[in-house]
């Protein structure tokens, strides 16, 4: 009697059992699949301190994903109010103050609960380098007053420095190739691979005060000043990169200006680059107030010169190219003033610089060499009043330098960095890549942060947390309900041998 007793409470433990099991993987675990729990976000804040301008760079990635490629994204960048902070060389106060606008939004941007482990940099380039030059103890007290004005803020502040050239130009070079994912990326397969016949790409910036080429040459380098090597996801790039101080485009164009004056036998300065029937007053102290440029000893800071633009194509080219020394002697390949260079190979991103002076042109469309040539040669052999009416939302300086900036750019680059009609098609002036600003912030966020590994990220796969959650829920109902009815059995059992002994 007891068995009969006993088979139906089995088979309904089973049923209840099997039922909730099924009740339990419907209500839990099959909505935690879809369920999308928040992925905790992570800021990085680089101030990019140029010769000309600052910017602030707001830059956000999941924490739970950090050596993944191509996963940080641009907030926002913030343009700073001013000049670079190298010109507060006599007012370090004021460079620390003109940061703060630029702070205060990014405090507005980053969650409160999480800025004090923000990372946040700056890092100064060309403009700082000559203010160095020129005046070390200024130099260090603009970057004393940056660093106290950030340090007010309740972010993770791990310093402000002035990069080397060869950083800026290695820096950009990792940020154009970490957002092509020509370095590494996740298959697939679920694994990290090293892109198969993917060639990384060289990176030409210019900025106000220096240029840099970056590049992976097919010849060993022979200057070991002009090497770089990176070991980045356990691959070995062996670069060749150079910095030229001086040949961004705003001293570029100062020392073009120094140049006309030195051969003008008064104080009129004819300009062949400028635009016929535009004319200037500048002083010799506001001509000459920069280490690229040397003032004749025979200059009085406070004459006013008159500059005025003759628009002439011809002349404006030969006076921007005796801004270069294009001999190389027996030194073998270089670039120019003697600075050793192998052919340039593989294809390039131009930005800063490069990009802005041609897109004024609508030049960054891929094209011709020969077609470029003929827009910069029509743009510089119009008149002031033919420029305002082409360019009527363009500044005035914008106007003004639109001949000269191009002109200067596309001598830099065929004759400075030996470009030609061949390889002209392989640069590639661009801005953004995947709406992130190109330029050496994000590159050097990166590699000061660990986000860039030496050797190859180790492919984990796991489940996602709320399987995880689901699951752990599920096998303690479980548990539970198998406690329950093993009691309800026991108790029934013994229920049933005391009505038998009855």
């Amino acid at each position: 009697m007891s068995s009969r007793l006993l088979r139906p409470v089995g088979w309904f433990s089973a049923a209840v059992l099997g039922l909730l099991t099924v009740v339990v993987f419907v209500l839990v675990l099959i909505p935690a699949k879809d369920a999308v729990l928040p992925t905790r976000i992570k800021y990085g804040l680089v101030f990019d301190a140029g010769s000309t301008h600052t910017s602030l760079y707001i830059y956000r990635w999941p924490a739970d994903k950090e050596n993944d490629t191509g996963i940080v994204s641009q907030v926002e960048a913030c343009s700073v109010s001013g000049p670079g902070i190298s010109s507060y060389a006599d007012d370090p106060a004021g460079a620390g103050a003109s940061l703060k606008p630029c702070l205060d939004r990014a405090m507005k941007i980053v969650p409160a609960e999480q800025q004090r482990e923000t990372p946040t940099y700056l890092g100064a380039t060309a403009g700082m380098r000559l203010l160095r030059e020129e005046n070390s103890s200024k130099a260090e007290q603009v970057l004393a007053q940056v660093s106290e004005a950030i340090g007010e803020y309740p972010v993770d502040f791990r310093g402000a420095r002035i990069l080397t050239g060869s950083e800026e130009g290695s820096f950009g070079w990792i940020t154009v190739n970490y957002l092509l994912e020509t370095l590494v990326k996740f298959s697939f397969a679920e694994k990290w691979e090293h892109p198969q016949d993917t060639e990384v790409l060289g990176a030409l910036d210019l900025g106000g005060a220096s240029t840099q080429i970056t590049f992976q040459p097919g010849v060993p380098v022979e200057d070991r000043n002009t090497s770089v090597f990176f070991r980045l996801y356990g691959t070995n790039y062996s670069l060749y990169s150079h910095s030229y101080l001086c040949y961004g485009q705003s001293q570029a164009l100062k020392m073009l200006l120094a140049a006309l004056h030195q051969a003008s036998s008064n104080g009129q300065i004819l300009h062949p680059c400028y635009p016929r029937g535009y004319q200037e007053n500048i002083t010799v102290a506001e001509l000459y107030d920069s280490p690229c440029v040397r003032a004749p000893s025979s200059a009085r800071p406070g004459h006013v010169l008159t500059v005025t633009g003759t628009g002439d194509p011809a002349a404006c080219g030969t006076a921007v190219r005796r801004l270069f020394n294009f001999s190389c002697g027996a030194r073998g390949p270089c670039g120019f003033n003697g600075v050793y260079q192998p052919p340039v190979r593989g294809q390039f991103f131009a930005f800063s610089g490069f990009y802005h002076s041609l897109h004024f042109l609508n030049l960054t469309g891929g094209q011709s060499l020969s077609l470029v040539n003929a827009t910069i040669t029509q743009i510089c052999n119009s008149s002031w009043t033919q420029v305002q009416e082409l360019f009527p939302t363009a500044s005035r300086t914008q106007l003004r330098d639109a001949c000269t900036a191009s002109s200067y750019t596309l001598t830099l680059l065929l004759q400075g960095y030996k470009f030609n009609v061949t390889t002209w098609p392989s640069i590639h002036f661009i801005r953004q890549v995947a709406n992130v600003d190109v330029g050496w912030t994000l590159g050097y966020m990166l590699n000061l942060t660990n986000m860039i590994p030496s050797e190859p990220p180790t492919a984990v796969t796991e489940l996602p947390r709320s399987i995880w959650i689901a699951a752990t829920v599920l096998l303690a109902i479980m548990l539970i309900l198998t406690f329950c009815l093993l009691t309800a059995t026991c108790c029934h059992r013994n229920s049933s041998m005391a009505y038998e002994q009855l």
